[in-house]
């Protein structure tokens, strides 16, 4: 009985169909190694070893790669990734243990990465879907929806602000509107911006980049332009709007700085485009605004790549390097002291610093729970 047994899979392997030769190959081997025995092998442990054999191969997929680039590399994808493959009811979870203030009338959470405050085109997973779980994990089944004050984007981390009532949030969204909220971020930019602290104060404006890909970005619609070495004034376009960013550096190399960036205003992407067009010092892991033409990764030189562990090929998995760290909300109801709101870091903002030789102010040396990671 062995012999037969052992002299087929050469045939298939013979023939055209590789992939069914090689498993029959695998399962005719392992009953002529039974039969060889003298142990009768039933289906279900033919079954449990080919099983136990896709197991290890996974194991092997999911090691730890010895290579210091693929290491950092896989751990970029896994950070990005992850956000995208939890229950509502684990992201709401992991919220509830990232609260950074709560009283009767806010709750104050550390948005994580990658996460999108609201929902749209391909977007599986985002924090207004969660609102009612994470209310009713704070406030027992019958709480009302947890409502929002104001948005950051998805790439962004940091203080985000949610209110019991709706008439709060329209409250705290006024104070948003009429600039009377303080509001302070941290930036790693891959050059130094020059002066080393300043205001940018040029508008923005939505527009098509005429590329490779046809899309739309933010850009500045300056108000002033050079002819023939003289500052001329332009008229101002219509869609323009005013848009005017506080900078200071907090530490820099020569070819990297952590930025604290204040927003007077509150245009879509402008911290991005003013530090990119504005100071021509993108934000590390800015893949949108680092180039005006194209949407591709972002180019980085062989010295910020070693320092980071990267390869260009691999620098696309960099995400933004952009942290709402601090807001200031005056006295609001029955509070009558402004109030204080900050937040640390994420991990990978942290190790980003480290590695790039920066300092961080002494007070936020370590960071929290990795962004964007659900605790177990």
């Amino acid at each position: 009985m062995a012999a037969p047994c052992c002299s087929v899979p050469g045939f298939w392997n013979r023939g055209r169909s590789k992939h069914l030769g090689s498993l029959f190959t695998l399962i005719s081997k392992t009953f002529c190694s039974t039969t060889t025995a003298s142990r009768p092998l039933s289906a279900q442990s033919l079954a449990e070893k080919l099983r136990a054999q896709k197991q290890e191969q996974k194991q092997q997929k999911l090691a730890v790669p010895t290579n210091p680039v693929q290491r950092r590399v896989q751990e970029l994808v896994r950070f990005t990734q992850q956000l995208q493959r939890v229950h509502p009811n684990v992201l709401a979870k992991a919220l509830t243990r990232g609260i950074l203030y709560q009283d009767k009338d806010l709750v104050v959470i550390n948005k994580p990465y990658g996460l999108p405050v609201h929902g749209g085109p391909g977007v599986q997973l985002c924090i207004s879907e969660v609102l009612p779980i994470l209310a009713k994990m704070l406030h027992g089944h019958k709480a009302e929806p947890l409502h929002l004050c104001h948005r950051l984007d998805k790439e962004t981390t940091g203080v985000m602000v949610l209110a019991w009532e709706k008439e709060v949030a329209h409250q705290v969204q006024e104070l948003f509107r009429t600039r009377q909220v303080v509001k302070k971020y941290w930036a790693i930019t891959v050059q130094v911006p020059v002066p080393s602290a300043g205001v940018v104060d040029i508008p923005i404006i939505e527009k098509e980049a005429q590329g490779q890909q046809h899309h739309h970005k933010m850009t500045l619609a300056p108000t002033y332009r050079m002819d023939n070495g003289k500052m001329v004034k332009v008229r101002a376009s219509r869609n323009a709007h005013i848009a005017v960013t506080q900078y200071r550096v907090l530490s820099s190399t020569l070819s990297s700085a952590l930025l604290e960036l204040q927003p007077i205003t509150g245009i879509k992407h402008q911290l991005r485009v003013h530090l990119s067009f504005g100071l021509d010092c993108p934000i590390l892991g800015d893949h949108k605004y680092s180039d005006w033409n194209k949407l591709a990764p972002q180019k980085l030189s062989a010295g910020t790549l070693k320092k980071l562990g990267l390869q260009q090929s691999k620098a696309r998995h960099i995400p933004l390097h952009l942290h709402a760290r601090q807001l200031v909300l005056p006295a609001l109801g029955s509070r009558t002291e402004e109030l204080d709101l900050v937040c640390k870091p994420p991990h990978f903002f942290v190790r980003s610093v480290r590695r790039l030789g920066l300092v961080m102010p002494s007070k936020d040396q370590s960071g929290d729970t990795q962004a964007g990671q659900p605790a177990q």
